[in-house]
């Protein structure tokens, strides 16, 4: 693929759960293509089978039940997280160094405006924490605040890959087996805790419309396969 608009980002939904080594491998093949100039930037939506990823960060002891579900040692930033069906996943493969420079830090916090924008879209307030990445949710009568969204990012040669997961429906019983994020003094939460009906469809239209106005990029809407990112239907081994 080497005829494209590079204003334009590819964006790529796979209907079925996705495995987790089975992406990684995908998106390291479209990363080493965007960074050659043979492929499109791309987000990459889909919902994997249940099981914890360890970051770059990881501390062993926060992996409190190591034989509840698979645990992936992955190239990401963050600590432990835990990944299954309800969960909105969006992984973001950019040109990093194109659009923010060597400015990291800018590119993750437009990630969280994306997802705090996402979910006022919702009806759901949400904020960011200084010194705590991802999005929170503060609900009256409810303290402390529980975490709705984690991010985890790696930039290969100046292109991103992982991203954001959003707590759209999962069984939250399944973080119970990790310390999320390093953070043993805050919950998890998900839409569905919060009494917000939206479907997964529902939020993906929302986290698209989010996507173009926070990084001023229009998307070409494909599925997976036509993306180039793996069969749509299908749980990858």
């Amino acid at each position: 693929m080497t005829d494209f608009d590079r204003s334009r980002v590819q964006w790529s939904t796979s209907s079925g759960l996705v495995g987790h080594p089975f992406a990684v491998a995908a998106m390291e093949r479209r990363v080493a293509a965007i960074r050659r100039g043979k492929a499109p930037e791309v987000v990459w939506l889909l919902e994997h089978p249940p099981l914890y990823t360890a970051g770059t960060s990881a501390r062993p002891g926060d992996l409190k039940d190591p034989d509840r579900f698979p645990v992936h040692v992955t190239g990401r930033g963050g600590q432990y997280t835990y990944h299954g069906p309800g969960q909105r996943i969006a992984y973001v493969m950019l040109d990093v160094q194109r659009r923010f420079g060597a400015d990291v830090r800018a590119f993750v916090s437009s990630l969280e405006r994306w997802i705090v924008e996402t979910l006022a879209g919702l009806g759901i307030s949400a904020e960011v924490r200084p010194g705590r990445i991802g999005v929170w949710v503060a609900s009256p009568g409810r303290a402390p605040e529980r975490k709705i969204a984690a991010i985890g990012i790696r930039i290969r040669h100046g292109v991103s890959y992982h991203g954001v997961s959003l707590n759209v429906a999962p069984d939250l019983t399944h973080f119970d087996g990790i310390v999320p994020c390093g953070i043993a003094d805050r919950g998890v939460t998900s839409l569905a805790d919060l009494g917000c009906p939206a479907s997964m469809k529902d939020v993906d239209i929302v986290l698209r419309r989010s996507f173009e106005r926070i990084f001023g990029s229009e998307t070409d809407l494909l599925t997976s396969a036509a993306a180039g990112m793996g069969p749509d239907d299908t749980v990858p081994k």
